[in-house]
């Protein structure tokens, strides 16, 4: 877009209080009067910053948590009470998950040719460089073992302390959720395809209980199970917990809602799949907090896909975007979705840059209040916030889109909270958090 965007194009009923300059974050959390931001990976290898944010003017830094091990990263943190999660995950890396495709491929190979294969053939199979099978039989001896969570003291703010470290299995754990109780872990496991929830007591943190599994049928390969769709498209994101429910966002899997008033058996009591025909992968689920016209409510929002260059991005014109659902689930063994609501490419300056994304990615989870305000991280359209008084016509009431931040092309919005004040606390997924003031209009 030619020309500098006007304040009436990056913001209404907004404003920004404060900006801090961190390295990009994947999830902020503010609690009380301090807000705890995990990065995306980074050169610095920071894990976590908990920021006092107690004068929102002037953010404050507190502290900071470092990673030991370069192939990791921790971009997600929980907090209740004094007790802080974060997550361990791989690093994403240019040969992907090809390790674990290359015991089978050169059994199969070896077969068919009846000699051991060579890189070349190998590497056209695997659809990688020849230059890069040493990497990939590198990986599949020493397979990543840094998967897990780690629970923090953090009754002094300036100084967490480590109480243990909860490892996994595959690559990690991803999002999750946690309460006083349980931590609700989406990770990848021993004989699944796809991560799944694994619920721990955390009663005790110093060593914490594996309680139950919850997995979308088809996941379980050593238990026979056969999944009807392609690789991992089928898999948990992660859930919310509301009362004795757990509400599971499962990337093209749709939406599922599951019993825990048993938490050693959850049970799936609701289910509903938008793919196809929707293309962008359902990223959170979560109950709306009060009933709207005798009706109970659920919202699901998409992540939109990464275009990686001008071309990818050209070719996905007319494509849906990842967008907000509304739900009635009044009856959760028949699900009925009652809207979507999307942001125009005309509603950002930044819509069709690459590489990047538009579209839905998260946002706030567990409301405080009984409020029908959905406050929303909307990638290259920033802040989005969306009122679903009435769930089948949800009305935008404000937007705040934050310039890119240096060097690069759009802004990322990742990730959305809201504090006890009904300030705004907006993470971007390459660098800086806005404070932000919503002024909610009549």
């Amino acid at each position: 877009m030619d020309g500098t965007p006007s304040a009436a194009q990056l913001a209404r009923n907004v404003k920004r209080l404060s900006r801090l300059e961190l390295p990009g974050a994947g999830q902020v959390l503010v609690e009380g009067s301090y807000a705890y931001i995990g990065h995306i990976p980074n050169k610095e290898q920071l894990g976590t910053s908990i920021l006092d944010v107690s004068d929102p003017k002037n953010p404050r830094i507190v502290s900071q948590l470092f990673l030991d091990d370069p192939t990791s990263h921790s971009h997600k943190a929980r907090v209740i009470g004094d007790i802080m999660i974060v997550n361990s995950e791989r690093n994403m890396t240019p040969i992907g998950r090809k390790a674990d495709e290359l015991p089978k491929l050169r059994t199969q190979l070896r077969e068919a040719l009846g000699r051991d294969p060579s890189h070349a053939e190998l590497a056209e199979k695997l659809g990688v460089k020849e230059s890069d099978i040493p990497a990939v039989e590198a990986a599949e001896k020493t397979p990543y073992d840094q998967g897990g969570f780690k629970l923090y003291d953090v009754s002094d703010k300036s100084k967490p302390k480590l109480i243990h470290f909860q490892k996994t299995h595959g690559i990690g754990v991803h999002r999750f959720d946690m309460d006083a109780n349980y931590a609700y872990i989406s990770t990848e496991w021993p004989g699944y395809i796809g991560n799944i929830l694994v619920i721990y007591d955390i009663r005790n943190p110093v060593k914490p209980e594996e309680v139950s599994q919850w997995w979308i049928p088809g996941q379980h390969l050593a238990g026979g199970e056969k999944p009807t769709w392609p690789g991992r498209q089928h898999r948990l994101h992660h859930t919310v917990r509301q009362g004795d429910r757990l509400f599971a966002g499962c990337w093209h899997g749709g939406v599922r809602i599951v019993d825990v008033s048993d938490i050693r058996k959850p049970k799936t009591i609701g289910a509903y799949n938008y793919h196809p025909p929707f293309p962008e992968p359902s990223h959170t689920f979560m109950g709306v907090s009060k009933t709207i016209d005798g009706k109970t409510i659920a919202i699901a929002i998409d992540e939109e896909d990464h275009a990686h260059s001008a071309e990818e991005m050209a070719k996905r014109r007319g494509r849906p975007h990842g967008a907000l659902w509304t739900f009635d689930i009044t009856n959760t063994h028949n699900i009925q979705p009652l809207a979507m609501f999307e942001v125009s490419e005309l509603d950002s300056p930044w819509s069709r840059a690459a590489p990047g994304r538009f579209g839905g990615h998260q946002f706030q989870e567990h409301w405080k209040g009984g409020d029908t305000l959905v406050y929303c991280a909307w990638f290259a359209g920033g802040l989005r916030i969306v009122d679903i008084a009435d769930p089948s016509a949800p009305q935008e009431v404000g937007h705040f889109i934050p310039h890119p931040a240096a060097g690069k092309v759009a802004p990322q919005s990742n990730d959305v909270d809201v504090d006890d004040r009904g300030l705004v606390y907006l993470a971007d997924r390459y660098a800086g958090l806005d404070i932000l003031e919503f002024n909610r209009p009549g």
